[in-house]
């Protein structure tokens, strides 16, 4: 047996575990400008015509019953297929996928500006909600996957947070801008430009991700899931149109109860699941997106309360209680560019506790405000609000490989969409219960800051320290 060279040198080991980038690079922030753009677009379409519905119904011809689907088309699709197209970017493309949608978008938008009757309108609006539900969750995936999950990408999902908050305050004003000064028509072909700038460069930036083999895609949970979301946010707006008891309603929600329960039913037995149910049982993505559902659902609500309070208590007009809500937006883009520091010192657990918290505070100082300390708590509840929001959305997409970040950001957009939609009727209803209406929206204001609190409670209970 030969002796073993004991004298002889030992090579060096190179180490084998990669460093995760601190800092973004040349291409990291062309991706990132891309992406923020779109969703900047995104956020801004999803309110511009707001103030513009009265103006179009005028102008098409819309009965009084039939203006509010301009909203309520766009709100059916783009909540209703965000999950589905989340999951099939993982499968055939994400870049494929935020291209088309693109298209979609700026091909509807031109529909829409030259709309002639409230059909071609409302088709229109329908094909940017499903453009919509494509590029929000494929957009969201190519960010998650394009930064490492860490620092940066916390940093990207604050300042995507942040854009988005301003693009739905945006949206508000240049919906309103555009309509006095030259035409509503021109809140649909502001997309057509942006949307065409971003197709031309997009797909020099963006790489695509797709899997070697491509499963076959779950028909019967695709089938359920988009269904159940359809009948949940048609029921949950028809309830603000009609009240809880109409029977419409009833049966909106009961079909959604009933479908969207039966989806675990239907993931479990799939070959290729649309969410497989280990997913589904992850502490990080049930928690996250409830606590994610909150956020959303409580200050879009809470707007709404304001909004009563400043026109019907303070008798400000629409103009001057749009002007008071800067401030929230001001809060709102503080806390998505300081959310980033935040969770990379703490976490992102800290940072939706942490936020819920100052939002439920905030809140609690909305009930019968003077003015100056209406302005001064929703400046606050918004930095808390954003804080929560990335919380939320570093938390649901975290521990996921990257082939599954289409479906995780498609969870967390159906959640974002459910909650925005959830909201109002709910403290609509709240409002209701009290004869006179400053009681009955401090009633509301306290549900809406114990709802809040109770969410910051559940995610420090259940969600694990990391």
């Amino acid at each position: 047996m030969a002796a073993l060279d004991v004298s002889a040198p030992v090579p060096a080991v190179a180490p084998t575990t990669p460093t995760t980038p601190t800092r973004m690079d040349g291409r990291m922030r062309l991706v990132l400008l891309v992406l923020l753009v779109s969703q900047f677009m995104l956020a801004v379409d999803f309110s511009i015509l707001n103030v513009a519905l009265p103006v179009i119904g005028q102008g098409l011809g819309f009965a009084l019953g039939g203006l509010q689907w301009i909203a309520t088309g766009f709100a059916l699709a783009a909540a209703g297929f965000t999950l589905l197209f989340g999951r099939v970017a993982d499968l055939v493309g994400r870049r494929r996928i935020f291209l088309g949608g693109m298209g979609v978008l700026g091909a509807a938008s031109l529909a829409g500006g030259l709309a002639t009757g409230p059909e071609m309108l409302l088709a229109a609006r329908v094909a940017q909600g499903l453009a919509t539900a494509a590029v929000t969750p494929a957009g969201l995936s190519l960010l998650t996957s394009s930064f490492p999950e860490g620092p940066l990408r916390a940093r990207a999902l604050g300042l995507n947070g942040a854009l988005m908050s301003a693009g739905f305050t945006t949206g508000a004003v240049l919906g309103g801008v555009l309509t006095d000064l030259l035409s509503w028509r021109w809140a649909f072909f502001v997309n057509v430009p942006v949307a065409l700038a971003v197709l031309l460069v997009a797909p020099a930036v963006l790489q695509e991700s797709r899997p070697a083999e491509r499963p076959r895609l779950d028909v019967p949970g695709a089938v359920t899931v988009t269904g159940g979301l359809l009948a949940l946010v048609y029921g949950l707006t028809a309830a603000g149109e009609r009240g809880w008891s109409d029977p419409a309603v009833l049966a909106a929600l009961a079909a959604a109860l009933v479908l969207l329960a039966a989806f675990p039913l239907v993931e479990r037995r799939a070959a290729a699941p649309l969410v497989p149910v280990r997913v589904l049982k992850r502490r990080t993505v049930v928690w996250g997106n409830l606590a994610g559902l909150v956020a959303f659902a409580t200050e879009t609500s809470l707007v709404f309360l304001m909004t009563l309070h400043l026109q019907d208590v303070l008798d400000f007009s629409p103009l001057a209680a749009g002007l008071s809500f800067g401030v929230l937006g001001a809060g709102t883009v503080l806390g998505g560019l300081f959310a980033a520091r935040f969770i990379g010192r703490f976490s992102a657990r800290t940072a939706l506790v942490a936020g819920g918290v100052l939002q439920a505070g905030a809140t609690l100082c909305l009930v019968d405000p003077p003015y100056g300390l209406l302005l001064a708590a929703t400046f606050a509840g918004g930095v808390g609000n954003m804080l929560a929001i990335v919380g939320f959305m570093v938390t649901a997409t975290s521990g996921l490989p990257d082939a599954e970040q289409g479906m995780a950001t498609g969870i967390a957009t159906m959640t974002q969409q459910v909650g925005i939609t959830l909201g109002t009727p709910v403290m609509s209803a709240v409002v209701v219960t009290s004869a006179a209406l400053p009681d009955g929206i401090g009633r509301a204001v306290l549900v809406n800051a114990a709802v809040v609190l109770v969410g910051a409670l559940a995610s420090a209970l259940f969600l694990r320290r990391t």
